[in-house]
């Protein structure tokens, strides 16, 4: 007696997964598809979560030739292609003529791309090596001066939303460095409109970490242009704060995401700042309050969770 089999066609996606596990010369192209998906996914639910791009918006997406904004210009674009909403992209690049810088790289990148822009020639590098001494740190002058420029050009070319490349790393990094030199709860928001109210700042890549991002970067091969004004200024405090994120997230896995989902879950009336909350109008009232000392309770899901890492393990000499 013969038994007839019936064997079905291998879909693509299972084919993928046989070839990335096989060593198939075609795991680069499989790995990359994934990651662009998984980027594409965080960069709309930001999109989603914070309300950054809406119907009939004009983006200026503000391209350094750095990593992340390579990244965030060209998810945009996918997105755009695929969006339930409509919306323009123009890339803007600020040329600070620094020394050595390859003027001609981006425009023939965005050109091949189809990509509308402008580059914008403003020669803030002499302004900020003439006003900031040697060995100092030049980001704070550079990044107003270049702020001031992309604000202008904004007006000009009619943009609804001026979206910067700042990812996950930055945003944590950024409340860190407030927390430890400037004794403040704050960070860079998905979302702000600038001091004069004119404009409105995005930052889509709020959800990304910098290590997709230098991934990807690496798998589209985008031609990267260096930052040769700070970018080698190895005292700068940025960097020893990433690099102590960087050991966190190497000794305690899951560290940088609950500190990262911290900042969208904060409980204003438990903290110290009496601009938040009158504490002098604070009476008993007899009722039940939702924000009363039961708040302060340590949750016991997190008391009994395995990998819970008690504070004594923070201390260091």
């Amino acid at each position: 007696m013969s038994t007839s089999i019936s064997i079905r066609p291998e879909s693509t996606e299972a084919r993928d997964r046989r070839a990335s596990r096989a060593g198939d010369p075609r795991r680069a192209d499989f790995e990359a598809n994934k990651l662009r998906k998984r980027l594409r996914r965080l960069v709309g639910q930001a999109i989603g979560d914070f309300g950054l791009i809406e119907d009939g918006d004009r983006v200026m997406v503000c391209l350094s030739g750095g990593k992340d904004s390579y990244g965030l210009l060209d998810i945009l674009l996918s997105l755009q292609a695929r969006a339930p909403l409509s919306f323009e992209i123009i890339a803007v690049n600020l040329d600070q003529k620094q020394p050595g810088f390859p003027a001609d790289v981006l425009p023939r990148y965005l050109t091949g791309r189809g990509v509308p822009f402008r580059i914008e020639e403003q020669d803030t590098y002499s302004v900020v090596k003439r006003v900031i001494p040697d060995g100092a740190t030049m980001c704070s002058l550079c990044s107003r001066l270049r702020r001031g420029v992309l604000y202008r050009v904004a007006t000009e070319i009619g943009a609804t939303k001026i979206a910067l490349g700042h990812h996950r790393d930055d945003i944590l990094a950024t409340f860190f460095l407030n927390l430890f030199f400037g004794g403040k709860l704050k960070t860079m928001p998905p979302k702000l409109v600038s001091d004069d109210g004119r404009h409105v700042v995005i930052r889509p890549l709020a959800y990304v970490r910098e290590r997709d991002l230098a991934r990807y970067a690496e798998a589209m091969a985008f031609p990267i242009i260096p930052c040769n004004l700070c970018g080698s200024q190895e005292n700068l405090q940025r960097k020893h704060v990433a690099a102590m994120l960087r050991e966190w997230e190497k000794k305690y896995p899951g560290r940088i995401e609950t500190i990262f989902n911290a900042l969208g879950n904060v409980v204003t009336t438990h903290l110290l700042d009496r601009g938040l909350r009158d504490f002098a109008a604070i009476r008993a009232s007899g009722a039940a309050v939702a924000d009363g000392d039961l708040a302060c309770d340590e949750d016991p899901a997190l008391a009994a969770h395995p990998g819970t890492v008690p504070i004594a393990a923070f201390d260091r000499d």
